[in-house]
């Protein structure tokens, strides 16, 4: 996992963003979307002609579902 400390100008940037832009509940159902339509292309390419980087792919999905999970725990309830 890669670990990156944030400089203060873009953490107020975000946090602006996640604040005001948009509902927090409404971007991981967008993040998520967007994850199961990534999917399903490259599963689609993938078997077209293997040409997907792996690890790339994996890391990917994983930060992708990891941010739609802080912003609107889904997977997370009991």
């Amino acid at each position: 996992m890669i670990t990156n400390n944030l400089s203060k100008e873009t953490q107020s940037k975000l946090t602006d963003f996640f604040n005001n832009s948009v509902d927090s509940k409404d971007m991981a159902k967008y993040i998520r979307r967007v994850n199961f339509i990534l999917a399903q292309t490259l599963i689609y390419e993938d078997q077209k002609r293997n040409a997907v980087n792996k690890e790339w792919l994996d890391s990917s999905f994983y930060y992708l579902n990891e941010l739609a999970e802080i912003l609107d725990p889904y997977l997370d309830v009991e």
